[in-house]
């Protein structure tokens, strides 16, 4: 693979990405969740922009400069720290469409992360760290998504860690 081939087909990952998010968006107006949605599509146009950005670069230069992409969505602490204050109000106004619109959010953001582990371990050393931070910020996406659909669901988990345990 390419570096060109790469960022194309990161791009058209993160409009699938970004378009799942705009759906529910529409799907969930006026729930709780709603505007989880419209941050998680915002933050995906970013990772468009900044893409196009590079492939132009590319184009016009040969080269892909070192800039990092930037998160709107903190790390993994500081998302458990923010979404423990907010969970009981966004499990008691959860709609189906929310949950359905998570669980595709889930598929698509996997599916983008599966894609960039694959161009980190195939590029040369020297494009890696952007796709690096890439598949930084997808997993962290996919852990909110994951995240909101246990609570929503009562699995019992929240962040991979059980809430409350029967046996003692």
């Amino acid at each position: 693979m390419t570096i060109e081939e790469a960022i194309r087909t990161a791009i058209e990952y993160e409009t699938k990405v970004r378009n799942c998010y705009r759906d529910a968006i529409a799907a969930t107006e006026g729930s709780a969740g709603h505007g989880f949605f419209r941050l998680m599509a915002d933050e995906e146009q970013e990772h468009i922009d900044f893409l196009v950005a590079r492939l132009k670069e590319w184009k016009e230069t040969g080269a892909v400069c070192g800039a990092v992409m930037r998160s709107a969505v903190p790390d993994r602490d500081a998302i458990a720290r923010g979404i423990a204050t907010m969970k009981n109000g966004l499990a008691s106004d959860a709609s189906g469409a929310e949950l359905d619109s998570l669980r595709k959010a889930g598929e698509v953001e996997e599916a983008t992360s599966a894609f960039y582990e694959k161009v980190v371990a195939e590029l040369p050393e020297e494009y890696r760290p952007m796709f690096a931070r890439f598949l930084e910020i997808e997993r962290g996406h996919l852990a909110l998504v994951v995240a909101q659909i246990d609570e929503l669901t009562g699995t019992g988990y929240w962040f991979d860690t059980q809430e409350f345990n029967l046996e003692g």
